[in-house]
Parts: C-alpha cells; sequence; structure tokens
C-alpha cells in the first residue's frame, strides 16, 4: 500500500472550499481519499434554515468517479449541525458540499451524473456491467433505485389545459399504466400506475385547471374525468376512432360475404378421373 500525504494534484477535483484532502492510500485496484469537513455552517435541507450550532462529527464513506480503472473511495470527516428552526421536524443536518455530495448518498453527484447518462443510453444491467469494468461498483437494481431517486426530485412539469390520457403495457396481458401528454408540446407529463381510473383521479384533483381531455373510448377514465372535471370537454382521439371505424366495417363485410371463396376448376372431377384413365392405359 502507497500512502501519499500531500496530494496536490486532486484538489482542484474537490470543492476546496467545503473538503480539505489530508492523505490518499492506493492499492492495486483501489484509491482511498482521506478527507475532513472545514465547514463552519449548513443550510437544512427540508426548511433551508442556515445553521452554525455545531452537532458532532460522522465519517462518511462514499464512492467517487474511478481513477485509471481503480474504484475511487472517499473517507470524509463530516460535521452535523442542529437545525435552529423550531418549526422543522429536522433535529440534525447532514452536509452536502453545495452538490458535490447528497446529504445521505453513497456516492458523488457527478459519479451519479455518470451512471444515469449510461443507464439511459443502454439499460440498468448494462451499465451495472460496464461500471464495473472501469472501477464504479453497483448492481443493475441500484442502477433502478438511483433512476427513480432522479425521476422523483424532479420538479412537476407545467401542464397545459389540453392533456391526452391513455392506456400502456408495461407487460401485455399482466401490467397496465396510465400515460399523461401535454397536447400542446406532445411532451409526456406523467406516468400513472394501473388504467382503472384511480390513479388518474388523484393527479386530477391536484390539475383542476385543465379545460381539455383527449382520451380513447374507455368507460373508466371517461367516468373519473367526468367527476373530477365536470366542465372539462373530452374529445375521443383520432386514434380510436380510426380504429373503432375499421373495426365496424369488418363487422358489416363479414355479414354479406362469406368467410371462404370457392374458385371453380376449368373441368370437373369427371372429366379429370377420365383423363386420368385413359392415360394409364396408354402408358401401360
Amino acid at each position: 500500500m502507497d500512502n501519499i500525504n500531500e496530494p496536490t494534484f486532486l484538489r482542484e477535483f474537490f470543492p476546496e472550499k467545503y473538503l480539505k484532502i489530508i492523505e490518499m492510500d492506493q492499492e492495486e485496484t483501489q484509491i482511498c481519499i482521506h478527507m475532513k469537513s472545514i465547514t463552519t455552517h449548513c443550510r437544512c435541507h427540508k426548511c433551508g434554515t442556515l445553521s452554525s450550532t455545531y452537532h458532532g462529527t460522522y465519517t462518511r464513506r462514499v464512492q467517487d468517479l474511478p481513477i485509471l480503472g481503480k474504484t475511487v473511495r472517499l473517507e470524509i470527516k463530516a460535521r452535523e449541525y442542529h437545525c435552529t428552526n423550531d418549526k422543522c421536524d429536522v433535529t440534525t443536518i447532514a452536509e452536502s458540499f453545495d452538490g458535490f455530495l447528497d446529504p445521505y448518498s453513497r456516492m458523488t453527484e457527478r459519479c451519479a451524473d455518470f451512471i444515469c447518462t449510461l443507464a439511459l443510453e443502454t439499460s440498468c444491467e448494462g451499465c451495472s456491467r460496464i461500471c464495473n469494468k472501469l472501477g464504479i461498483r453497483i448492481s443493475g437494481d441500484s442502477v433502478i433505485r438511483l433512476l427513480i431517486k432522479r425521476y422523483e426530485a424532479l420538479d412537476s412539469p407545467i401542464v397545459g389545459e389540453a392533456v391526452g390520457i391513455d392506456d400502456f403495457a408495461y407487460k401485455k396481458r399482466n401490467t397496465y399504466g396510465t400515460i399523461i401528454v401535454d397536447e400542446r408540446t406532445h411532451i409526456p407529463v406523467t406516468l400513472l400506475d394501473g388504467r382503472d381510473g384511480e390513479s388518474l383521479r388523484e393527479w386530477l384533483k391536484n390539475n383542476k385547471h385543465i379545460k381539455v381531455v383527449t382520451r380513447d373510448r374507455a368507460s373508466a377514465y371517461a367516468k373519473v374525468i367526468a367527476e373530477e372535471l365536470p366542465d372539462a370537454m373530452q374529445v375521443a382521439d383520432r386514434f380510436h376512432l380510426h380504429q373503432n371505424l375499421l373495426e365496424a366495417v369488418k363487422k358489416a363485410l363479414n355479414q354479406y360475404l362469406p368467410a371462404t371463396i370457392t374458385i371453380p376448376h376449368e373441368k370437373d372431377s369427371t372429366d379429370l378421373e377420365a383423363t386420368c384413365k385413359k392415360n394409364r392405359n396408354r402408358c401401360g
């Protein structure tokens, strides 16, 4: 194990305003960087109160981007502060180091950004295999949890007055969901679980400004929209109108046209049989 007491070349890659590098241990497949917090205050992640009331210290072990294929682990001696807001239910505040590291995350934000980008371009399992080759230790399930966490942290998109609603299949004939699309921008707004209308009902309660809803002809959606948005106009979308028209035309044609049509032969079966016997005689 090599020990480097003054790794000055690494300082520019970390927030010097909040963290100080103490030493670095280098092994065959791993690099461990020991750091300590030098902050004097911290902002509460829930109420936003800036507190300088010191509570204590603890050691955080987090993962960073690899260096030349070696896994990088940060051991940070971090500080905790008391939240001075009496109305806030948070007692102690963990440091975030100005976006470099979330209060309770086990990896740096830049490492999480890389993993999410790779997962969106490949797949969760494929991302896990590539990351492990590069020196980032993470499983496919952890990639999924990270993506869900990032999605839930996104700000809710602004929804216009006209939306489109339809169902889709996660797994055909087993699991379904509901998708809502902004009609003006044609951008998906949210995905809801199920297609029975109950999840849609909860979403509509928080979006009472909607005036036009484009949907299929399913009664579940129609009932929920009529109950939650009685003044909204419900429009049957073009795709399902075309689909219903095609089904109606097929049913009408099936009533007047037989399912199978017999094609007559040029010669009847008796002539064919006589010809076959004559050919056999000549051949004999």
